[in-house]
């Protein structure tokens, strides 16, 4: 007999799950979807972080390892998502593969994963909007930019501590907001909201390109200070790690099959179509923006690309892409708080947290506790952590993620060979070994400090199973 901690779900009945949301995305607004959360925070702020701290220049060589890492993943992805079109992303395929003990850990670590990100790109929010507002006359106190005792220099020259991060707080309850009002309408304006992002990129590189000084680029791998992840080719795995930040899109879109009108088929399109754009994007911008500023004065700067504008010396095109920038970060706000809100549905679905979180707003139906709950919570962390900290946090989620998928496909093979797949990793069990391989290999470069905020994390969260989930779940009382 099968014991509790490793009961799985029957994959027709994870494919099944009703949730009583609408479905209402197709193809192109889950590809949206996913570059509108992929193309933010890990793009306009990380990439000078990473640059400054780790890898130097060799941030592009950086981007382009997580994102056949995460290529090896997203292939993973779609057979499963094909297979199990449930909302839950990774949740849903551990239930079916690998038991419920597993399901509940990736569970809670996709939950770490999407707040702790959302997180993350407030706080660049925050800096990109005062850049944006400063070049209008308007400055904010920057005792409401930082977080607690950051020292920050006032308009008089002074230093004084830091009070939290107000505008940070404040984007994140905005689109709360707007993601109760229902999926239909938010995810119009997301898509929107895309494309104006995706043109302001394509502004910043051509402006930016004839400013390259390819003196920049020398020594394009700088050379190890004598700390593991400072330069040298652990620096440039540490910022792979951290680069996972940046690919969380794929991995969202995989949570939305309950709003999807034909989920087997759209949903690995959305995952392939927006990694392969935002790989190829990621790739050209952190080379330009390298070039154009020098990465040693690119660790602390929250607003890089703004940096590069002001550099490039074109303050009539300043304004316009700040604008942009700060417009497009609501999207990658739109897709983590949503992928946070659909994954506590699915598992408040499955018993494995109170009923309240799986409740829908007669009008709207939307998860609004969840989104409440999720906002308050949000907003606490992107008070008071610093976004260097923030990212580094959302990595280790993202990956854990991804190897449990490529785990899941070999494993679903086996116990279920004669389920219908609508789409396959090729090559047999080569793609998913390589992505466990390599998704392992950078996890392991993240710092001690990080893994430890991790395994307390999911501590927290096996108290929380065995306090209530392993007793409510729904297997568990149609097993009684």
């Amino acid at each position: 007999m099968t014991t509790p901690l490793w009961r799985t779900k029957p994959v027709s009945s994870a494919a099944d799950s009703q949730t009583g949301l609408r479905r209402v995305l197709g193809p192109w607004q889950l590809v949206a979807l996913g570059i509108g959360v992929t193309i933010g925070a890990g793009l306009f702020s990380l990439t000078g972080v990473a640059a400054g701290q780790n890898a130097g220049p060799a941030v592009t060589l950086s981007f382009v390892i997580a994102a056949v890492a995460c290529g090896f993943a997203g292939l993973c992805y779609g057979e499963l998502a094909s297979m199990i079109p449930s909302g839950g992303s990774a949740y849903s395929y551990a239930y079916a593969s690998m038991g419920e003990l597993i399901a509940w850990i990736i569970g809670w670590d996709l939950v770490l994963e999407y707040t702790v990100g959302a997180a993350a790109v407030a706080s660049s929010w925050s800096g990109y909007l005062a850049s944006l507002l400063g070049g209008w006359g308007f400055h904010i106190d920057p005792r409401l930019l930082a977080t607690p005792m950051t020292p920050v220099t006032m308009s008089d020259g002074s230093i004084a501590a830091a009070w939290f991060n107000l505008p940070a707080v404040c984007a994140i309850w905005g689109v709360t907001a707007l993601l109760m009002r229902g999926v239909s309408e938010s995810t119009t304006i997301n898509t929107v909201v895309v494309c104006i992002k995706l043109s302001v990129i394509v502004a910043v590189i051509a402006a930016c390109a004839p400013h390259i000084n390819i003196a920049h680029y020398h020594p394009f791998i700088p050379q190890n200070t004598g700390t593991f992840g400072q330069f040298g080719m652990s620096g440039v795995m540490r910022a792979a790690g951290m680069a996972f930040f940046a690919y969380l899109g794929f991995d969202i879109v995989s949570t939305t099959a309950q709003d999807s009108r034909n989920p087997a088929r759209d949903i690995p399109i959305g995952i392939l179509g927006s990694l392969l754009v935002c790989s190829i994007v990621y790739a050209v911008f952190s080379m330009v923006l390298t070039g154009v500023v020098d990465y040693r004065t690119m660790a602390n700067d929250p607003s890089p690309v703004a940096t590069a504008i002001d550099v490039a010396g074109m303050p009539w095109l300043a304004s316009l892409v700040k604008l942009g920038i700060t417009a497009g970060y609501v999207s990658v706000l739109f897709g983590l708080l949503m992928g946070q809100a659909r994954v506590f549905l699915i598992m408040s679905h499955d018993g494995l947290l109170p009923g309240i979180f799986s409740r829908l707003n007669v009008r709207t139906r939307t998860p609004w506790t969840s989104h409440l709950l999720f906002a308050v919570l949000t907003s606490f962390l992107t008070a008071f952590l610093p976004i260097g900290q923030l990212g580094n946090m959302t990595s280790i989620g993202t990956l854990l993620a991804f190897i449990i998928v490529c785990v899941g496909v070999p494993v679903l093979r086996y116990r279920h060979p004669e389920a219908p797949r609508q789409f396959r990793v090729p090559g047999g069990l080569l793609i998913p070994v390589l992505g466990v391989l390599s998704c392992g290999a950078v996890m392991v470069s993240l710092d001690l400090l990080t893994w430890i905020r991790l395994v307390v994390w999911l501590v927290i969260g096996l108290v929380v199973y065995f306090a209530y989930g392993i007793r409510n779940s729904r297997l568990c009382r149609d097993q009684s």
